[in-house]
């Protein structure tokens, strides 16, 4: 069964060139194969193209992320792209991080809140920064919370509130100190790295999906998605032997070997989910 590292060595040879190819060139061979290309395309129909390009513009601008396989970056972006949400780092709605030498796939809270609103169950969602002076009361058992926007007195984050309405009438808000962000980070996060990239978005995709988790209506998508974000390793689909032409850069050909395609699960219908 080959590897990514012997797809280096097909490429290095088809080219007599004297150095292997780079971790991007060796990606945007893997995308350009038949295989993958028609997955993507059964998935995003004509939108394939420009989520495909732009895994090669993330992958090209992330050092670190380059350090990954590159089987593994198409493989995380491939539940994005089955979530139907971009990979755009600028966007925020889904991540895809290096753990060590492996990437995977990771959920931002902008790809939560767009997952429940596309189970039509949800009138309002939102989450939201509390600052210094913002907070005058909170009670965890009746889930008061009053906040005082305009007493804001400096940018120093205290907090974060979350809250949803749904259209049945059901509400509900949470807040989580800065302090227990932090005992939750410490305790489960499995990477610094977007912690590092983007604290608040960090923190406020852990108060939603928390709230969303417990007291939300989930959708069979959307149970999906909570699965992959909480993965710890994902599998990597081995690259079978099978041997196709495919061009390469500047026009160039080689024999790339495709990947199995993954199975789709059908969508089903909403239910609700309620978990500790």
């Amino acid at each position: 069964m080959a590897t990514t590292k012997s797809l280096k060595n097909q490429l290095q040879s088809k080219n007599n060139a004297p150095q292997q190819p780079t971790t991007v060139q060796t990606l945007k061979g893997l995308l350009a194969s038949p295989t993958l290309k028609k997955r993507f395309e059964e998935i995003l129909d004509k939108r394939a193209p420009q989520f495909m390009t732009s895994i090669v513009n993330l992958y090209s601008s992330e050092k670190t992320l380059q350090k990954c396989d590159p089987m593994s970056v198409i493989s995380s972006a491939m539940v994005a792209a089955t979530l139907d949400l971009p990979v755009d780092k600028n966007l925020g709605y889904a991540w895809i991080v290096p753990y060590g030498n492996q990437a995977q796939f990771q959920l931002g809270y902008k790809g939560y809140i767009q997952l429940a609103l596309r189970t039509g169950q949800y009138r309002a969602i939102n989450v939201i920064e509390v600052y210094e002076g913002q907070l005058k009361k909170w009670n965890p058992l009746t889930e008061e919370l009053e906040l005082d926007f305009e007493a804001k007195v400096s940018d120093k984050v205290i907090g974060y509130a979350g809250f949803f309405e749904l259209i049945n009438g059901f509400r509900k808000t949470v807040y989580w100190t800065k302090e227990q962000i932090e005992a939750h980070r410490k305790r489960f996060s499995k990477s610094d790295f977007g912690w590092k990239n983007d604290y608040d978005a960090m923190a406020k995709k852990t108060v939603l999906k928390a709230m969303l988790s417990k007291w939300g209506i989930l959708s069979i998508e959307m149970q999906n998605a909570f699965n992959e974000d909480e993965k710890e390793v994902r599998e990597i689909k081995d690259i079978t032997n099978e041997v196709q032409e495919t061009e390469y850069i500047e026009a160039e050909a080689y024999e790339v070997i495709d990947p199995q395609p993954q199975s789709e699960e059908p969508r089903q219908e909403e239910i609700v989910f309620d978990a500790e």
